[in-house]
């Protein structure tokens, strides 16, 4: 999604008790088993996964969603979610408008925990700015930080989107299909961790350069593998992995934009994507599974008439995967062989 919902600006006012610039926590470390385990709340099991890998044994992470059919985007918190946030040393969210739920659930219980946006980390946003990452004990009172807009000061949200398709360049909030960002955001979550736990460190530390070089190999292997070839997609989740593997979005826009806000896809839109199904104009159909339609059914029966490779994609981890790792790879794979059919 290129930001379905757009309430960036109403995120950073509700957070901005919360979130401050980087410096020291000041908390003792705790030990690194049972119930002293360092407590992690995550928005989804994406990015609690990434924690999971940089922490291991000396975690305790909660992901608020890690149903399969979750959509953050609609997510209501409970009140065992506010009690698993306070009581949390680090949390770590998507931010960009996709998890907006997570705001709420920060206040000034909170103000003593690590926090971790990841998409202004990712410098993914208008400034190419890279904040994201706060410290607890150093709000300044009505102080903007970078990254996040006042309400009534929304950017557009498809800036640079004039690429034809109008997605290849858009600002895409689904981070965690950027390799590079999920690597800054394990390496300030090995910080964070070291900061509480100084005697694991070192191994924090290790785990954050370990799961970058797979992530690499990963970037490594989708490189060029969609020269001169392009693709639909039902929603553009996988934005990141297809720019990494270099292959065009041949989705109308008004095709993506009705599916992200929900509406009916255009009968002009739909018919478009399917000529270019039925016509194998297209290497392969991404398909979000975790918001699938009519419209998009349709799609995805085409394709798979047509003899055009279906890539399933997911906003959260699905049954069955083991970590971040896993899911990707698996991900990764499906799109690389598709490409080569």
């Amino acid at each position: 999604m290129t930001v379905r919902n757009t309430m960036l600006g109403a995120v950073a006012a509700v957070t901005a008790v919360a979130l401050t610039a980087c410096g020291g926590g000041g908390q003792d470390a705790p030990a690194a088993d049972g119930a002293d385990r360092i407590k992690v709340v995550a928005s989804t099991n994406v990015w609690g996964s990434v924690v999971e890998a940089v922490g291991g044994d000396a975690v305790e992470v909660t992901s608020i969603i890690d149903d399969p059919s979750g959509d953050p985007h609609s997510y209501e918190s409970k009140p065992a979610d506010v009690a698993a946030v306070r009581d949390a040393r680090l949390v770590v969210f998507n931010g960009g408008g996709y998890d907006d739920f997570f705001a709420g659930l920060l206040g000034p219980e909170t103000e003593g925990a690590k926090k971790i946006e990841a998409f202004p980390i990712s410098g993914k946003g208008s400034g190419n700015e890279e904040p994201g990452h706060e410290e607890p004990g150093h709000e300044e009172p009505g102080h903007e930080e970078p990254g996040h807009e006042e309400p009534g000061h929304e950017e557009p949200a498809d800036q640079g989107a004039e690429d034809g398709h109008g997605h290849d360049h858009a600002v895409n909030e689904h981070v965690w299909y950027d390799f590079e960002t999920v690597h800054k955001v394990a390496e300030q979550a090995a910080a964070d961790l070291g900061a509480i736990a100084p005697d694991r460190k070192a191994e924090f530390e290790a785990n954050a350069a370990d799961l970058g070089a797979k992530l690499d190999e990963l970037t490594a292997r989708l490189d060029g593998k969609g020269a001169g070839k392009e693709v639909l997609q039902t929603e553009p989740v996988a934005h990141y992995l297809l720019d990494a593997a270099g292959v065009g979005d041949a989705t109308p826009e008004s095709f993506s934009d009705a599916v992200e806000e929900e509406t009916d896809v255009p009968a002009a839109a739909l018919a478009q994507v399917l000529d270019l199904v039925n016509g194998k104009r297209v290497s392969a159909l991404v398909n979000n599974v975790q918001t699938e339609n009519a419209a998009t059914g349709q799609v995805v029966d085409a394709a798979r008439s047509a003899g055009v490779p279906v890539v399933e994609v997911t906003e959260t981890l699905p049954e069955g995967a083991t970590g971040y790792l896993d899911w990707m790879t698996k991900q990764v794979d499906a799109l690389v062989g598709a490409l080569g059919a």
